[in-house]
């Protein structure tokens, strides 16, 4: 390597030999290399940052970290910078580390809500809540205001579906968006077809299993004397009827309709419907009525699919309060100390056992109340209401706050859960549920206070570093995991909690059934079919 001499320098320069020099240049760069990396790896140093580079260099913050303010600043960006959701959802990394409940995410707006969104979406911060108020000043509510999709929203320069929803005007573009389009609803209804064959009985009820490539389908083992299930050959109505709607094939409609025409030529004990009935003779196995496990969403189903028919299907609205008169009749119990609950019934004799399975019905009866006399209503939303309490009562009782599997109301019990065996809770949502249900239908807050209650106890007992899972005694708080996080705590469980912190018209009661998994699915208005249809006819002519 050659140096240059400088004039007037002389060789050894300031008395440093070339070694010496180039140690000091080394050390030298060292330092600054050093002070310039700290402000990048040190915690909290995007202030520092800002001495150096630009608000828009900055680099994206954790949320949590205590930066808030600054992930704020660094949202609020003009128009012109044409910000899009996904740079938002990029921008903000979300700490692993948090022990708040995924619920409470903005960017899980966006992706439910497809459209309308809160203003504020943090669970701590609902409205009406004294107790929300309580939460926002504490950490729940640190990351409440990083993303608001309605100031977002102002910031697009085309609507979030485009125009006319996408739709291109050229006729051969939008032809061939049809045939991806088709590529889909194509695999729903061959889904459809490979579980026809399980139709194949004597009886037309469906066998519980199949197999989807040979087409052979049997009973479960476990079922007495080969029987089908109410609770599965019952729960197809809203899906079938969804995939005629996709596919315009009728026979999906055809074989659920006759499941209810074969459920109302028989003979019912007491109206009641049991929960084994065989494929083959059409008869009642065994006399063992539920509510909850086994029967459980037969009854949901009566009611949603006249819901879904747009309030059309007279059958199923006369199937569903038929049955609800029975059940009032035979399994509602008033506890001495004041709960109503439901029995099950075992051939005339009542076992005074509440499954958590079928505190969804404090829901069901809820939805149901809409039609008929308004004394009548008023009946039906007392009952949802006094179940929906008890079913909090089974959590309330517990150290967990977090409610059993199963719970008595017999040798001195109420509401809770007397035999080991029954003492688990794996993540269910029914509890839940209804809560969501009789938040939208009465807003009394005490269902979003309750629905708090149950997010304070899934962070402190069931959350786990991957994830959360369940536990296997909710009476002790030294709290033994199961190490499972059942599929429907995400589907369901979590989906209800962030339902009950939105507003109603967040997949509005108005345009949407949930099926027994909390999938929505659309109320059918033909009515407003036919005026579409007819005025596209008008305008092609």
């Amino acid at each position: 390597m050659v140096f240059r001499k400088l004039p007037g320098v002389s060789a050894s320069g300031m008395g440093l030999r070339l070694s010496q020099k180039f140690m000091f240049l080394l050390f030298l760069s060292g330092l600054v290399t050093l002070c310039f990396g700290a402000l990048f790896f040190l915690p909290d140093s995007v202030r520092l940052k800002r001495i150096f580079l630009s608000k828009t260099e900055i680099q994206p913050v954790t949320v949590g970290s205590g930066s808030e303010n600054d992930v704020r600043e660094h949202l609020k960006r003009p128009k012109d910078q044409g910000m899009t959701s996904a740079k938002v959802e990029a921008g903000i990394k979300l700490k692993s580390q948090s022990r708040k409940p995924p619920v409470s995410y903005e960017a899980t707006e966006v992706r439910l809500a497809g459209g309308k969104a809160q203003e504020d979406l943090n669970l701590s911060r609902s409205k009406t809540e004294s107790a929300s108020e309580k939460v926002t000043s504490s950490n729940h509510g640190a990351n409440s205001d990083t993303f608001s999709y309605k100031k977002f929203r102002r910031c697009l320069f085309k609507p979030p579906l485009g125009r006319d929803s996408g739709r291109p005007a050229d006729p051969q573009t939008n032809e061939r968006r049809e045939k991806v389009k088709e590529l889909f609803k194509n695999k729903a209804v061959e889904l459809g077809e490979k579980l026809l064959p399980a139709f194949n009985t004597p009886t037309g009820i469906p066998r519980g299993v199949i197999n989807l490539g040979s087409g052979t389908s049997w009973s479960w083992g476990w079922a007495s004397a080969g029987s089908s299930i109410l609770a599965e050959f019952g729960t197809l109505h809203l899906e079938f009827v969804h995939l005629t709607e996709l596919s315009s094939n009728p026979v999906y409609t055809e074989k659920v309709m006759n499941i209810r025409k074969l459920l109302n030529k028989i003979e019912k004990p007491h109206g009641l419907y049991p929960n084994f009935l065989s494929p083959v003779s059409g008869n009642w196995v065994q006399h063992h009525v539920s509510i909850g496990g086994l029967g459980d969403s037969f009854y949901e189903y009566l009611i949603k699919s006249y819901l879904m028919s747009d309030k059309t299907d007279d059958d199923a609205k006369k199937m569903y309060y038929t049955a609800l008169e029975a059940i009032e009749a035979n399994l509602v119990q008033k506890s001495p100390g004041g709960l109503t609950y439901m029995a099950e019934w075992r051939g005339g004799i009542l076992d005074h056992k509440m499954g958590h399975l079928a505190c969804f019905s404090g829901g069901m009866i809820g939805i149901g109340a809409d039609d008929g006399a308004a004394e009548k209503r008023q009946h039906y939303l007392d009952l949802a209401a006094e179940i929906t309490h008890t079913c909090h009562e089974s959590y309330t009782r517990s150290a967990t706050k977090l409610g059993p599997e199963a719970f008595r109301f017999d040798s001195g019990a109420e509401a809770t859960a007397t035999r080991l065996s029954d003492r688990y809770y794996i993540l269910r949502p029914e509890v839940i549920e209804s809560y969501m249900y009789m938040w939208r239908l009465t807003h009394d807050p005490k269902y979003r206070e309750w629905g708090w209650e149950a997010v304070e106890a899934l962070e402190q007992h069931c959350r786990v570093e991957s994830g959360f899972s369940g536990i296997r005694d909710v009476y002790t708080t030294s709290v033994s995991h199961d190490n499972m996080q059942q599929s429907f705590f995400l589907s369901e469980t979590l989906k209800y909690l962030y339902l009950l912190f939105s507003d109603d018209d967040l997949l509005s009661l108005e345009d949407w059934v949930f099926n027994t998994e909390a999938h929505p699915l659309p109320i059918i208005r033909n009515s407003c079919l036919q005026d579409d249809a007819t005025q596209e006819k008008t305008v092609s002519e």
